[in-house]
């Protein structure tokens, strides 16, 4: 099955951008390419790319080099398997991006979108972009198909050498506090709407102030927060603080969804179009 579809970016980054000026004059300074051994500044035309291999010293390694190790061009997204999303750690997510019908792609991918959000399944696929091969996940959302880019294996780093607490001694009757303390807060849904970035809009804030000419005014201090001794007593006291009591909850733990049926042996290609606007 083959589907014509188009790619479009799925998240613009919200950062406030500063450009640096110089304090004297308040003009944009220019960022040059400086060389100590020569003490010259070095032109963009005068710069090669090099590999440490070794402590000061470099392989050097020209861009048609690079380019003759390519993957071959290709407009297809080659989906391998189909797995269930829970099986997928969100550590190998990368980026986010919408995958639209192009023409003649409406009816297959309605299908795709359809049997994929029924089955419980999101595909694992290859897809060569910018000559660089990313894997990448494909999955039923919103009524369509999100795509997003994934880390190999060997780029995400390993979790064994993190201290993870296992050293701790956990005293009766806190985890059932810990638990007491989940339950108080759990919802059923996530709603990232209700979400807002405070920082970058007292930012925000704080610049049409400067612009208008306006006074500004420091946001207050936060309150020192007191320093926890004692797990059970902070559980007691955050349990104390929403007006949930202390004894053990008895909400019941909500059941996990399982996945339903096995992976469905799909071949399927889609052809990814760039649409104009689409991935920078």
């Amino acid at each position: 099955m083959s589907i014509p579809i188009k790619l479009y970016t799925a998240t613009a980054p919200g950062n406030v951008s500063f450009n640096l000026l110089h304090a004297k004059c308040g003009s944009r300074i220019k960022q040059q390419t400086f060389c100590p051994v020569d003490n010259e500044v070095v032109e963009r035309s005068g710069l090669v790319k090099g590999y440490e291999f070794a402590k000061d010293q470099y392989v050097r390694v020209t861009d048609e080099e690079l380019k003759a190790l390519e993957g071959e061009a290709s407009k297809m997204i080659d989906i391998l398997e189909f797995v269930p999303l829970a099986q997928v750690d969100p550590v190998y997510f990368e980026k986010a991006y919408y995958l639209g019908a192009d023409k003649g792609g409406e009816k297959p991918y309605r299908l795709l979108a359809d049997a994929m959000a029924q089955a419980e399944q999101v595909a694992v696929a290859k897809f060569v972009m910018r000559g660089k091969e990313s894997l990448v996940l494909i999955r039923a959302a919103q009524h369509g198909l999100l795509l997003h880019t994934m880390f190999f294996a060997d780029e995400v780093r390993s979790f064994a050498d993190v201290d993870k607490g296992q050293s701790a001694n956990v005293r009766e009757g806190e985890l059932e506090l810990a638990l007491q303390l989940i339950r108080g807060l759990a919802r059923d849904e996530f709603k990232a709407e209700q979400y807002k970035d405070d920082y970058r809009g007292r930012v925000m804030d704080m610049l049409e102030r400067k612009i208008e000419g306006r006074e500004i005014i420091p946001a207050p201090a936060p309150a020192e927060r007191p320093r926890v001794i004692d797990l059970m007593d902070a559980l007691k006291a955050s349990l104390a603080k929403r007006g949930l009591p202390e004894s053990a909850a008895t909400a019941k733990k909500p059941p996990s969804k399982a996945a339903t049926g096995a992976a469905p042996k799909v071949a399927a290609k889609a052809v990814a179009k760039r649409a104009s606007g689409g991935r920078k």
